[in-house]
């Protein structure tokens, strides 16, 4: 497979983006964040998604020209639109403006509406973290999960993330799928022509499948059980109701070019640990994890994503030969 510098690999995914009919400034935006998911081992939220969303800009699901804005409505609360374009504009705007705000209040919240797929979650709370922020993320997806003892898929993968700033260290990051594994593992594998684990997803008739094509025409399984479908329930709450985004079973999908935007929410909540703990909380965190890393075999969650990034930096990104061959043919 041929290695792409991070930067060709934006360029790559922008241009594909722009010559489906994305703004310049929102291409960018966009493929930052999917080379950074690519980056990271996140392959689904990376480059295997540039096609559909190529596809939906074409077909008016995504406005390619959409201008995400911020209104501050309360000292401690924005609401951000997405306008119906990609989720990373307005994920910029709503990281800039939680993060300002809560060094002033201390905490601060956006809820992000007439939204899109987010993308890498953690990734977004890790950003606040890196400028002094304990952050979390709840966000809602289309319809892939039935609530606990159904059959018929309601909720959405609905990913939590949480990020920590540690001292002189890289921020502690924790990024959730509410089911066993994020669906974008299963489409990663439905593209490549691969089997997916038992126990990851049912068929369409609630029947435990190995096959990834029948995996997202049925649903997934939930985390944990009864306790993940209800943790499901509480993000459509968050992330839905609160927002004004639509709930999973009301959206459409992200994969694919059909129907009008999927209109989901995202609920994003700062607190500046300078502001509020100060030093103190950076020395309990070095606490915590000198404890758990104290013990064999144990590593920080996340933590897998640095060597990447510095194997990413130095010798770039494999990339397989389809999926090349679909970004240059989408870029020229």
């Amino acid at each position: 497979m041929p290695n792409l510098p991070i930067e060709d690999a934006e360029a790559l995914v922008a241009n594909a983006l722009i010559g489906s009919g994305c703004a310049p400034g929102n291409a960018m935006s966009t493929a930052r964040a999917l080379v950074a998911a690519e980056v990271d081992g996140q392959a689904g939220h990376g480059l295997n998604r540039v096609g559909s969303y190529c596809a939906q800009v074409k077909a008016g699901k995504v406005k390619g020209d959409a201008q995400a804005s911020v209104e501050r409505k309360l000292p401690g609360w924005f609401v951000v639109d997405a306008a119906h374009g990609f989720a990373f504009p307005a994920f910029d705007l709503a990281i800039d403006a939680v993060s300002a705000a809560a060094a002033e209040t201390g905490i601060a919240a956006a809820a992000v509406h007439r939204s899109h797929h987010c993308g890498q979650a953690g990734r977004h709370v890790e950003r606040l973290a890196d400028r002094g922020c304990v952050a979390m993320l709840f966000a809602n997806t289309p319809e892939a999960m039935a609530p606990w003892g159904g059959s018929k898929p309601l909720f959405g993968t609905n990913p939590i993330a949480f990020a920590a700033p540690r001292r002189d260290e890289a921020s502690l990051v924790i990024d959730l799928s509410l089911s066993v594994v994020a669906r974008g593992k299963v489409m990663a594998a439905s593209k490549k022509g691969e089997v997916i684990p038992d126990g990851w997803a049912l068929d369409a008739d609630g029947k435990p499948t190995t096959d990834a094509k029948a995996a997202l025409a049925g649903s997934m399984v939930p985390m944990g059980e009864a306790k993940g479908a209800a943790l499901a329930l509480m993000v459509e709450v968050m992330a839905a109701a609160l927002t004004g985004g639509k709930f999973g079973f009301e959206a459409t999908s992200f994969l694919n070019a059909e129907g009008g935007p999927p209109d989901v929410g995202q609920f994003l909540l700062a607190i500046d640990i300078r502001a509020t703990a100060g030093e103190g909380f950076l020395d309990r965190m070095a606490l915590l994890t000198e404890a758990m890393l104290g013990q064999d075999g144990v590593r920080l969650p996340g933590s897998s994503r640095l060597a990447k990034r510095e194997a990413a930096a130095k010798g770039g990104i494999a990339v397989s030969d389809a999926v090349m061959e679909e970004l240059q043919s989408l870029a020229s």
